[in-house]
């Protein structure tokens, strides 16, 4: 087996990173400038479309149980008690 030598990865964005994000900073600056009317118009659309977006691609994910949340479901290990009193 050889040895091989990895290049460490390099810390920090590269130059060209940098120069497209102020590219991009720059560019969303002037559209929301210039087209603030249609942008703000369309806000509460986009605000609502994006709530069954997210369901679509992240779901509901890690409730833990089946029927609802962990949380709701009593614990074994502990006695349920109806009256509210203290132990």
């Amino acid at each position: 087996m050889q040895d091989h030598e990895h290049p460490t990865p390099r810390k920090g964005r590269s130059r060209g990173t940098w120069v497209l994000i102020a590219f991009l900073a720059i560019a969303a600056y002037f559209l929301l400038t210039e087209h603030r009317a249609h942008f703000f118009a369309y806000l509460p659309f986009v605000l609502l479309l994006a709530c069954p977006l997210l369901h679509l691609l992240h779901g509901h994910g890690g409730h833990g149980t089946q029927g609802g949340h962990e949380a709701d479901q009593p614990r074994a290990d502990r006695p349920h008690r109806h009256d509210g009193g203290s132990q």
